[in-house]
């Protein structure tokens, strides 16, 4: 079928999710000769309108994995803000080399709900937001070229169907067909972690009051008239530390620490990217 445009669409609040949907949307755009653009919807002045995608776009949609899940706060975004009319596309999740759990199962579903045919799946690993070495430098060269070769085997799929019925979307996920309860987080001595209340504290000695971390936090929860407080919901995706340039802001909570030490404990070993087509 032909193709007239291409959209990474994505939440991605550390640009790991930006990176791969980007890359697989170039990828499949050079296949088919066409020009792609990016949705950003990570920040609330990008989240303001509905935006719908007709049956000859594609889109490359993806989001981070928290908690085995899409983002309890993003999935609002998911449902409400984007619309197909049988609209190919390529579901994407990254995660922290834990597991991606059900978090691709449930983009795909709900990328079906909104119109959308999702034909093609992928959940790649990044580095871990909570830890420096926890997946660190991924995605590697061995990452992008299993992403390349993803985004060949997609575009090859849909160039070959005559419709999105001929693709058979929407994609199963095998194994994870049923999405079930988020994650429960556990400290180094195997009880649950609870730190949902935990929130990043600013090192006032190393600040110098550039206001980056409230104008990239993705719930718009960071004062900008006075950083050092977070009045607002925070989802721990931690872009406020990972984008502040003195490195001023961290999170000292004892469960959260000692989730991270369990993480790093327990989930070194390398975990390989996975692939779903529905065909």
């Amino acid at each position: 079928m032909k193709v007239n445009k291409i959209s990474a669409v994505y939440f991605s609040p550390v640009s790991g999710t930006k990176n791969v949907c980007e890359m697989i949307a170039k990828a499949m755009a050079d296949r088919f000769g066409i020009s792609w653009e990016a949705h950003d919807f990570t920040l609330p002045s990008q989240r303001l309108a509905v935006t719908s995608f007709g049956p000859d776009e594609l889109v490359v949609f993806g989001t981070p994995t928290y908690a085995g899940r899409i983002p309890n706060k993003a999935l609002p975004f998911v449902q409400d803000l984007f619309k197909g009319q049988k609209t190919p596309a390529v579901a994407a999740v990254t995660f922290g080399n834990r597991s991606f759990d059900n978090s691709l199962t449930e983009l795909t579903q709900e990328l079906d709900k909104n119109g959308f045919a999702p034909f093609a799946a992928g959940a790649f690993v990044c580095r871990h937001v909570f830890s420096d070495t926890l997946a660190a430098g991924r995605p590697d060269a061995d990452d992008k070229e299993k992403i390349q070769a993803f985004a060949a085997r997609a575009a090859d799929l849909l160039m070959a169907a005559e419709d999105t019925a001929a693709l058979k979307a929407p994609v199963i996920i095998t194994g994870r067909e049923t999405v079930g309860p988020y994650y429960t987080p556990k400290k180094a001595d195997g009880t649950p972690a609870k730190f949902l209340k935990a929130k990043p504290v600013t090192d006032l000695t190393l600040c110098d009051d550039c206001g980056i971390c409230a104008k990239v936090c993705p719930m718009g929860s960071v004062d900008p008239d006075d950083i050092s407080k977070t009045p607002g919901i925070c989802i721990k995706c931690h872009a406020c530390i990972r984008k502040c340039p003195k490195g001023a802001r961290y999170f000292d909570n004892p469960d959260l620490l000692s989730h991270v030490k369990m993480l790093e404990e327990n989930f070194s070993r390398r975990r390989e990217d996975q692939t779903f087509f529905a065909e």
